[in-house]
């Protein structure tokens, strides 16, 4: 998911245009295609077959820093100066908790997770935001109604974890699931630092923090040893896809439609993408979810509802 840079932006008409809503649905659809090209970098099911995780990580924010450098100097851009210490702890924290961490543990997940079911785990990121903003800035407050709201999502995170998950936590699936878990607090927690980051141009943000990344990613690449990978052109792809789509594509696509609507509208990306995710999960690799899931979705997309209006006054997140 891209982090929610802080950007000045003219007012605009509510109302939303055709080329809006399609820039809208193909932002959504390359944020959800991470899922399917992870699945396809590990190669999910053949335990002798596909790229380690850390090759993965490493691959695609090398790949995805690579372009946002070309996107930077080519629109005469530059990263913020060393000396400015505030900026650059914003970078840091966004390299590490937006990037390293949730990358690893969602990669790692689906080795034996379904993409779709991963992608579900990204509806909750509201909830977490609005609780840790509830304590970190006071202009965000929870109202009584929004605690409902929250307490509802994270029942509905229950529900998609499972009774099963919680008592077989040795089992690599539940081990997976809480890796999901991780990285969905991972993001929420990168929507809160760049909340409180100072005021920055979001192509120098992304591409210095997507830069860090990969330059703290490139001793996990190190661990591997080459001749125990077995992997085909197929997986190199997808770390191809995975680095110029979702990790470098996706965020100038973002500033484009947040230049040309607004940040709430582009919120509603968080309820697209597992719709869109589990479409793909369906039509490429035939993964169907349980009416469990769907029922914790439903929970889920209320809680974040009741969590933003529940108060009828200021939203929570």
């Amino acid at each position: 998911m891209a982090a929610a840079v802080r950007v000045w932006v003219r007012m605009k008409p509510a109302g939303r245009t055709l080329a809006d809503w399609g820039l809208f649905w193909l932002l959504s659809l390359v944020w959800a295609g991470a899922y399917m090209l992870t699945r396809m970098a590990v190669d999910k099911g053949d335990a002798d077959a596909g790229l380690p995780a850390e090759w993965v990580i490493s691959g695609r924010l090398t790949i995805g820093a690579a372009a946002l450098w070309y996107v930077m100097l080519a629109k005469r851009q530059h990263l913020p100066p060393l000396s400015d210490r505030r900026r650059w702890a914003a970078i840091m924290g966004m390299a590490l908790v937006g990037s390293v961490i949730p990358f690893f543990l969602i990669t790692v997940a689906q080795e034996t997770v379904n993409s779709s079911l991963a992608a579900l785990y990204t509806a909750a990121v509201p909830i977490f935001v609005a609780i840790g903003a509830h304590f970190m800035f006071r202009d965000e407050r929870l109202s009584a109604g929004s605690v409902v709201g929250v307490l509802i999502g994270f029942g509905g995170v229950a529900l998609l974890f499972g009774p099963e998950a919680m008592k077989g936590l040795g089992s690599a699936s539940a081990l997976a699931q809480l890796m999901l878990v991780g990285a969905t607090m991972a993001y929420a927690t990168s929507n809160l630092i760049a909340r409180g980051a100072p005021l920055m141009s979001a192509i120098p943000f992304a591409t210095a923090f997507v830069s860090v990344a990969a330059i703290v990613s490139w001793p996990l690449a190190l661990l591997v040893t080459p001749e125990d990978v077995n992997a085909g052109w197929g997986n190199w792809l997808a770390v191809v896809g995975l680095g110029l789509g979702p990790t470098a594509f996706a965020q100038a696509l973002y500033m484009l439609l947040i230049a040309r609507t607004s940040a709430t509208f582009l919120s509603l990306t968080g309820y697209a993408i597992p719709v869109v995710a589990a479409v793909l999960g369906f039509v490429f690799f035939g993964e169907m979810q349980s009416w469990q899931s769907l029922g914790a979705f439903a929970m889920i997309l209320g809680g974040v509802w009741l969590a933003r209006h529940g108060g009828g006054g200021r939203k929570a997140a």
